[in-house]
């Protein structure tokens, strides 16, 4: 007869099996960076919307949130660690609401450069220091500017901010 353990873990391992299968199976062209979608609007006709992401903002975001998986878990360990004290474990969930918080903070402000400059861009916040890289093809000290006013017009605090461009 078979135990819930054992049906758990084919249930999983199921689903797993399923999932790699259809991972492998999956066209070339839905893993890009790249994808188009058709649209069907209401007079039925159909428009073709590309979504594009520079390749280069795309491992950026990726290098910053694997450090910052990284620090969620150490945190999560020293939460779920019965060793740690009390005043640790408050501090471990201090610093992830603080990420979490960064990572949104990060992402609402190049919604608004994308919104109001209309660049595509990657912002790092770090303490008081806050890093942008936007898409541009030549180096424009009037964007610049106006990045760094957009961006500390959300801090009431004097922050720290560099704009770099790099081509798209």
């Amino acid at each position: 007869m078979i135990n819930k353990e054992n049906l758990w873990f084919l249930t999983l391992f199921s689903l797993i099996l399923v999932l790699s299968v259809y991972y492998i199976t999956m066209p070339n062209d839905l893993l890009s960076s790249q994808s188009k979608k058709e649209i069907v609007t209401k007079d039925n006709k159909k428009t073709k919307a590309s979504i594009k992401e520079t390749s280069s903002l795309v491992a950026m975001r990726v290098s910053l949130e694997e450090e910052r998986q990284e620090q969620m878990v150490s945190l999560q360990e020293k939460l779920t660690n019965e060793n740690t004290t009390t005043d640790e474990k408050n501090n471990a969930y201090e610093q992830l609401k603080y990420l979490n918080q960064l990572q949104g903070k990060e992402e609402d402000l190049e919604k608004q450069i994308k919104e109001k400059l209309n660049l595509d861009s990657f912002v790092k916040i770090d303490n008081k220091n806050i890093e942008v890289v936007a898409l541009k093809e030549k180096h424009d000290s009037t964007i610049a500017n106006n990045i760094m006013r957009l961006i500390q017009s959300n801090y009431d605090d004097k922050m720290y901010i560099t704009v770099t461009f790099k081509k798209s």
